[in-house]
């Protein structure tokens, strides 16, 4: 038996298995916790990642990646090669860490975790061929999430420097970006980000359909939820063809002069 991680935490179990990893690396199953873990750890990862093939229960991954924080990360690390997803019909009863030199069984116990090893040569090389069939057979599971370095870096050209950077704190400072009474979603932080910075409904509506946010659509009808809220205000800027655009401002006293997590937090209260 190799050393098993005991009483660790499933931040620690990863960061163990991937620092001391040898070839490809197969993880099975994970719950809702395990994912969100794993996308924090693999993107703070100081050192070289090995490839990821992450295979789960679909609706456990849709659930996951409805949050942006994580599926934008995750996708960064699916355009850097170093992660891919594959959905099971059929989960096994543990969730499982193959390494090309181990297995790791990653346990619960109330609120601790542990991941119970082996490096029997033979037991490692069954579970290897195994899991490696289940992935050729299984389905491909596709994020509809761009990566984060990607949104990052198009806010910058697209609307501005100091968009992005509002854009980045106000990430930073949640847990979830879900818009679902937990957490503000990407488009209403797009959009409290462009009215921050005086942007046009037009300019970051375009940029969000074009980085694959949400279509302009989306952009307009949550737009005008914001405005009956009284969270933003529009004025109608001329253009020398065509209807007037509409420029996005804070409508809210309590989000003016707000940055980062305090613009986040108020913009919360006033949603409820």
């Amino acid at each position: 038996m190799s050393s098993n991680l005991l009483d660790s935490g499933i931040d620690e179990v990863l960061s163990t298995v991937l620092a001391e990893a040898s070839g490809e690396v197969y993880m099975v199953n994970p719950s809702r916790e395990g994912v969100e873990s794993f996308v924090a750890v693999a993107t703070e990862f100081d050192g070289e990642l090995p490839s990821v093939r992450l295979l789960a229960d679909e609706r456990t991954l849709k659930d996951v990646m409805e949050d942006f924080i994580v599926a934008s990360n995750a996708a960064d690390l699916v355009a850097d090669g170093s992660l891919s997803f594959r959905t099971l019909d059929e989960s096994p009863e543990n969730s499982l860490l193959i390494t090309g030199d181990r297995v790791v069984a990653v346990v619960a116990a109330g609120d601790r975790v542990g991941g119970l090893a082996t490096d029997d040569e033979g037991f490692v090389e069954a579970a290897t061929e195994a899991y490696a069939d289940r992935w050729d057979a299984a389905e491909e599971f596709t994020l509809r999430t761009p990566p984060i370095s990607r949104v990052r870096e198009t806010l910058a050209e697209e609307i501005s420097e100091e968009a992005e950077a509002d854009f980045v704190a106000i990430l930073d400072s949640l847990e979830t970006a879900r818009g679902d009474g937990e957490g503000l979603d990407e488009v209403t932080i797009s959009l409290l980000v462009a009215a921050k910075n005086d942007a046009l409904l037009y300019d970051i509506s375009k940029w969000g359909e074009d980085v694959g946010i949400a279509s302009k659509a989306t952009f307009s009808r949550t737009k005008t939820r914001l405005e009956e809220m009284g969270l933003i205000d529009t004025e109608k800027v001329p253009i020398d063809v065509g209807r007037p655009r509409l420029r996005l401002k804070i409508g809210d006293d309590r989000l003016r002069g707000a940055e980062g997590g305090d613009l986040a937090a108020n913009a919360q209260d006033v949603l409820g």
